[in-house]
């Protein structure tokens, strides 16, 4: 299935990072949370505190299948001020492997040049910065190894599409039945 890196940034959106690690993991993904502060404890937008699994300095990406980006305020401008998590969105999408973001986070994407002639979609108010992209009003687009998706609201389907992504449809629905998702 793969193994998966979600990047957390100080003021990121709590929803949708956690909903997809929760979601994923139910799915017996393998997620990692990752920092890219120097301290594993995340403050969220909403003042949740978290702790992440590791530090970006100690990740050996080599052993990744894919990096998810959450969104919020700050926390998609810390990521995409953070020259490491921009070097990491080339390298995976170069290299065929998975690329996701939601909310504002796919602004960040959008600024990395991987969008172009991508469908994506992102938070109201950001498509201007999906640079490139064919912008979709959907919850979820999904185009080759990019995942993208519109907001807190969204953040199960993210999960869900992410899982589709590596897994079977009969894993799919599984996870969805134990979730109660409709």
């Amino acid at each position: 299935m793969g193994k998966l890196g979600i990047f957390f940034a100080e003021g990121c959106e709590e929803i949708e990072g956690l909903t997809v690690v929760d979601v994923l993991r139910r799915a017996k993904m393998e997620v990692v949370s990752i920092s890219i502060t120097k301290e594993k404890m995340i403050t969220g937008s909403h003042n949740i505190r978290f702790e992440t699994d590791e530090l970006y300095e100690n990740v050996d990406f080599t052993e990744y299948d894919g990096i998810i980006l959450p969104g919020g305020m700050p926390g998609t401008t810390h990521l995409g001020a953070h020259a490491g998590v921009n070097k990491q969105i080339k390298v995976f999408f170069e290299s065929g492997k998975l690329v996701a973001a939601i909310c504002a986070a796919p602004s960040v994407l959008g600024a990395a040049g991987i969008l172009k002639g991508k469908k994506a979609t992102c938070h109201p108010g950001f498509e201007e910065k999906l640079t490139g992209a064919i912008v979709m009003a959907e919850k979820v687009v999904t185009d080759e190894n990019v995942i993208t998706s519109r907001g807190m609201g969204t953040a199960i389907d993210f999960g869900l599409a992410i899982v589709s992504y590596y897994g079977t449809n009969e894993l799919l629905e599984d996870v969805k039945k134990h979730l109660v998702y409709a």
